[in-house]
This record gives C-alpha cells, sequence and structure tokens, in this order.
C-alpha cells in the first residue's frame, strides 16, 4: 500500500481494500499468498486480471 500504482491497481479490481483495517496484516504476504487464501475473497479472475493490469502491480 506504499506504492501509489500498485494500491491504485489494488483498489480498481478490489475496491475499498486500501482503508479496510485488516489488510495491515497482509503487508508482509505476497499477493499470491493473499489471493490464495479463501478469506481474501480474491477470484482466480480477479488475482489474473491484476497480473495483467497495464500498469502493473
Amino acid at each position: 500500500m506504499e506504492n501509489e500504482g500498485s494500491k491504485a491497481v489494488l483498489e480498481k479490481y478490489i475496491p475499498g481494500c486500501s482503508t479496510n483495517p485488516m489488510m495491515k496484516m497482509g503487508y508482509t504476504m505476497s499477493l499470491e499468498l493473499i489471493a490464495s487464501l479463501p478469506q481474501a475473497g480474491i477470484s482466480e479472475e480477479t488475482y489474473k486480471a491484476m497480473l495483467d493490469d497495464p500498469s502493473k502491480l
């Protein structure tokens, strides 16, 4: 969340994530790991879209 470009991509696909206090728990985790956790609620399609986003993470 410290990188504005990455933050913008995450907000695009997961609206409100940057203001969710639970996000701080994931700061030390990779996006791949977070996306693999069912609690995160990130679908495979959303995860792939974030990786393929032209603005990149």
